[in-house]
């Protein structure tokens, strides 16, 4: 008799034992509370990256536009990178379009580039809202002035 592994003993394995068991069809044998779980995680580990990026994103857009000075191909590469990078998973996950569309969501993407740009440029005469359209932001030909 297999002996079950439990989720709080290693995720790992257990992760790989409920594939397993999928496979087979052995269904009662599942851990279903903690595989629901895990499938949510799934969905919010996307909607971080989509976060991550669109902040990392807009702090370097800032940067761009109140460090004029200091404009190189390092920014613009990591503008080109996220861009890109967002695209692919409004591609792969289309539903999470719908974040573009949450105020509260640009809100804390917001709060966050700007601590973000603070903390790299020591300036703290940012806006309190963003100021660009996100088809501004997503544009790849668009930089702000």
């Amino acid at each position: 008799m297999h002996q079950i592994i439990r989720y709080e003993n290693d995720i790992v394995a257990w992760a790989n034992e409920q594939a397993r068991l999928l496979r087979a069809g052995r269904f009662d044998l599942l851990d279903l509370e903690h595989l629901a779980e895990e499938i949510e995680d799934v969905g919010r580990s996307e909607q971080r990256e989509l976060a991550s990026r669109m902040a990392v994103l807009l702090a370097h857009l800032l940067k761009w536009q109140h460090q004029p000075e200091r404009r190189g191909h390092s920014w613009q590469r990591t503008i080109k990178e996220q861009r890109r990078g967002i695209s692919y998973r409004l591609d792969e996950t289309p539903s999470l379009k719908a974040k573009l569309n949450e105020a509260k969501w640009w809100d804390g993407i917001w709060t966050d580039a700007v601590l973000q740009a603070i903390q790299e440029t020591g300036l703290d005469n940012f806006p309190e809202t963003c100021p660009w359209t996100a088809s501004e932001i997503l544009n790849p030909e668009w930089l702000p002035d």
